[in-house]
């Protein structure tokens, strides 16, 4: 009860600060949403963007699965949610940018690259999870072809980053992404959160690594 109760507390909050200290945002909504970003992220409960990039209601429009994946544009019908959100930001929305935003210590790419090694959901029943990380398996294979003698935890953070790489391609197949992108109206991003450091990272075509946008405070967290 006591975290009920923490949840509720937490809308007494947000209703004080955005409905009785500062109502115009919430009147400014109240006939529709105009953010200038889709980001698609992970569900991890450690990695929320808004507060991770200081955004206020409207600034954002979020779409978050397990490990940030974008499915491939030729997927079933029981993959499609994350599709139509995409669809709907870019040509209903008509954002003006795309960040796919990884994150360090992620339990969906734990899970990928510990295939093969005896872990799996009980006999019979579906495995939604091993299903949905098939869209990040070609980051996998990459990652143990190039990484062969790598540690287990430099292969993770490396299968982090190369699944941010599938996600952006899926988003280029996408015709409605691709036509905006031709057009100059859409750019697309890939980020990744290095959680432990407290750092964020870009990935640069250029240099075709992740890069750093905003260094860490410090090394390492105590």
């Amino acid at each position: 009860m006591r975290d009920i109760e923490r949840l509720v507390d937490g809308f007494q909050r947000f209703q004080q600060q955005y409905y009785e200290d500062a109502p115009s945002l919430y009147r400014s909504l109240r006939e529709g949403q105009h953010p200038s970003t889709l980001l698609i992220g992970c569900c991890d409960s450690r990695v929320d963007p808004a507060m991770l990039l200081g955004c206020d209601p409207g600034d954002i429009f979020t779409v978050r699965n397990v490990a940030n994946l974008v499915p491939p544009s030729n997927t079933d019908r029981g993959l499609q949610g994350v599709l139509a959100a995409i669809q709907f930001a870019v040509e209903q929305l008509q954002v003006s940018r795309i960040i796919v935003l990884g994150h360090a210590h992620c339990g969906g790419i734990r899970k990928l690259m510990d295939r093969g090694l005896g872990f799996s959901a009980n006999s019979g029943e579906t495995d939604y999870l091993e299903r949905w990380m098939d869209i990040a398996e070609p980051a996998r294979q990459r990652v143990l072809q190039q990484m062969p003698d790598a540690s287990t935890a430099e292969r993770r953070r490396a299968c982090e980053q190369a699944s941010i790489l599938i996600s952006l391609r899926n988003l280029e197949d996408l015709p409605f992404v691709r036509r905006a992108v031709r057009t100059g109206r859409l750019t697309l991003h890939g980020w990744y959160f290095d959680l432990v450091a407290g750092a964020l990272l870009a990935y640069s075509a250029r240099a075709d690594a992740f890069l750093p946008i905003v260094c860490p405070l410090f090394t390492e967290l105590a």
